[in-house]
């Protein structure tokens, strides 16, 4: 009886079957095949990647300084999750990678990033980099222009990525869907 019980186990595990299943309130994309990471500056210049980051649960979110609304209402709103987090916002790490490399530079992204939250970290690379990053995750985003001469916007989309403390994609976060569904995640996510 003991070896059929064993057999059986093995079995489930090999199945998945014995893997607790999380009910994330956010998208779950665990598994997706895409969204595997990056390779970009963060604000003090130093070159990072998502294995940087390994051991913590990563936030990761596609703007630009200059946006008037999506950007900094996100910003925000992850703020007020850390805050909810406590102890634990320590064991995240929100990071925002700019999509207007010729605007944010690395000064203007330490300046604006950890101004939400200093632990907070703004990424950026090349023209090329960037274009990279944004299809690596399937970001859509392009310049439209302003009212004023020279001036522009970026269209993009609106969300973020979670990663698991091994670096796994798990969660895509609706952008204004309030801090308790994300609070309500990470806390499994950390807790995992």
């Amino acid at each position: 009886m003991k070896k059929l019980f064993a057999a059986l186990c093995m079995l489930a595990a090999l199945a998945g079957c014995g893997d607790k299943q999380l009910k994330f309130e956010n998208t779950d994309l665990t598994g997706l095949g895409y969204g595997k990471g990056f390779a970009l500056n963060d604000h003090n210049g130093k070159p990072v990647t998502l294995d940087t980051y390994k051991g913590k649960v990563v936030v990761l979110f596609f703007g630009f300084t200059h946006c008037p609304d999506v950007c900094p209402t996100t910003m925000a709103e992850m703020s007020a999750v850390m805050k909810e987090l406590g102890p634990d916002a320590d064991k995240v790490q929100v990071l925002f990678a700019t999509l207007d490399p010729e605007r944010d530079t690395k000064k203007l992204l330490a300046q604006y990033v950890p101004g939400f939250d200093p632990r907070f970290v703004g990424l950026y690379g090349t023209l090329e980099q960037t274009a990279a990053t944004a299809k690596e995750f399937k970001v859509f985003y392009q310049k439209v222009p302003g009212k004023a001469e020279g001036s522009y916007v970026i269209d993009h989309t609106a969300g973020s990525y979670v990663f698991d403390k091994n670096g796994k994609i798990r969660l895509f976060l609706r952008h204004g869907g309030g801090t308790a569904p994300i609070v309500h995640d990470l806390k499994l996510l950390l807790a995992a």
